[in-house]
């Protein structure tokens, strides 16, 4: 049988040590009956006879050192030390402590950014709004209006009926974002004549500057020379020279009558040839509701109403003659309204849209209006004049809409959920088209409604 032989030559300079093959050694420890070992050192050489059992187990012991001196050796090249359980706890409070830290810090840097950006919020609110107060020490804030917002302390102390201790003049909060004209509004010789300056005030109640000031001067006085007795005052005109003419485009009432001055008023100042004879009396199309048949559906009698923009006073007078007392509210738009309607013996109100009607609660039979209910603007501005005119009517009471105009159908539907809110009973509800002047045909919508009990 061959044998194997491991050669060590010394021949000076010794070469290095050749260390034997691991497969040869798998071969002589396991297979050792395959024949002798030799080793050569030098001249000489070395022979081993065949291993015996005692031999064998010899070199199993060998193998296994090998074996586990190369595990060791991966183990210590390969291990990566772990921290304890104490270290372990010991990191994970270190690092959660800081992890608090930083997220606390970025938190109050959060709440700090949203505290300033809510005060700056606020403060352009109150800018935009007008809420943010006078401030009378400004050099340019004319003396009158210092003394009419003065606060005034009661004589005698708090009142035991009010529970007030001082007397407040009021302003609207909007003057503050028209100063400019609020300060020459106020600029006037104390117990002199008042400028005539009635539009200047107009442009500041339309700015929302409404309730306008007081001041300590006398208005002009313009002679109403010719008014007739009641209730003929209703449909005769009188002299215009009565009006004031002063900061509006027309100077007498033919160059009025000429115009459409809004959608309700064509011509509204004719009370002998024009529209507004026949006007509640006399039906020109399905959209035009007659004053008797609408009276007529009133529960417990109609005594008292409110015409909301009502012109030139119309309806007032057809419901003067029906014994029914009519307040109409309007400014002077390019006209002299108040006084036009005063002179017809009938109650003028000098009131915007967007102020809160000056009624107690529930106190009118029936509120009429026309397309006085289109203001324009956000939705919630409708919404807050409608509940108004809900406050002011009395459960049973109606609310006559008489040829709004529809523009579109959205905004039909817009109104119809709007008032289906309010639980009304629609006694009348007619949507028809009529031609305008430029021959175009629109929508108007005429209801009748009856405002129901709330518990």
């Amino acid at each position: 049988m061959s044998s194997l032989v491991f050669t060590f030559t010394t021949h000076p300079p010794a070469p290095p040590l050749s260390l034997p093959n691991p497969i040869s050694i798998f071969i002589f420890i396991f297979f050792p009956q395959m024949g002798s070992v030799s080793l050569k050192i030098g001249d000489g050489t070395a022979r081993f006879k065949s291993a015996t059992v005692c031999s064998s187990a010899v070199h199993i012991l060998m193998l296994f050192s090998v074996i586990t001196t190369n595990l060791f050796a991966l183990y210590a090249f390969t291990y990566s030390p772990k921290p304890n359980h104490h270290q372990i706890h010991f990191l994970s409070h270190h690092h959660t402590h800081k992890n608090i830290s930083l997220i606390s810090e970025q938190v109050s840097l959060i709440l700090r950014e949203i505290d300033s950006s809510q005060k700056k919020l606020s403060q352009m609110e109150k800018q935009l709004l007008g809420y943010e107060s006078l401030d009378l020490s400004t050099p340019n804030i004319p003396t009158e209006l210092k003394l009419f917002l003065q606060r005034n302390q009661l004589p005698l102390g708090k009142d035991s009926r009010t529970g007030i201790t001082e007397m407040v003049s009021s302003v609207g909060h909007s003057c503050y974002k028209s100063m400019d004209f609020l300060s020459s509004y106020m600029s006037y010789k104390p117990n002199g004549a008042c400028p005539d300056d009635w539009s200047l005030g107009q442009k500041l109640i339309l700015k929302g500057c409404e309730p306008l000031p007081r001041r300590r001067c006398f208005a002009k006085v313009i002679p109403k020379v010719g008014l007739h007795p009641f209730p003929l005052s209703l449909w005769r005109n009188v002299s215009e020279k009565i009006y004031s003419w002063s900061g509006l485009g027309c100077k007498n009432l033919a160059c009025l009558n000429s115009k459409k001055l809004n959608r309700d008023c064509a011509g509204c100042f004719d009370l002998s040839n024009g529209n507004e004879v026949t006007r509640f009396v006399k039906s020109r199309g399905k959209n035009d509701f007659l004053i008797d048949d609408v009276l007529s559906l009133g529960s417990g009698g109609v005594r008292i109403g409110f015409d909301i923009g009502g012109g030139s006073g119309t309806f007032a007078a057809r419901m003067a003659e029906k014994n029914v007392t009519i307040v109409t509210s309007s400014l002077n738009i390019d006209a002299p309204f108040n006084e036009f309607i005063a002179a017809r013996g009938v109650f003028p109100l000098y009131l915007s849209l967007d102020h809160r009607f000056p009624f107690y609660d529930n106190v009118f039979d029936i509120i009429h209006v026309g397309n006085g209910l289109d203001i324009g603007g956000r939705a919630e501005k409708l919404e807050f004049l409608m509940f108004d005119i809900d406050r002011v009517i009395r459960a049973g009471g109606l609310f006559w809409l008489d040829n709004f105009l529809c523009s579109n159908d959205e905004k039909r539907k817009n109104l119809t959920r709007l008032i289906e809110r309010f639980g009304y009973k629609k006694l009348k509800w007619v949507v028809g088209e009529k031609i305008n002047g430029s021959g175009n045909s629109e929508v108007y919508l005429s209801a009748v409604l009856q405002k129901p009990v709330r518990a």
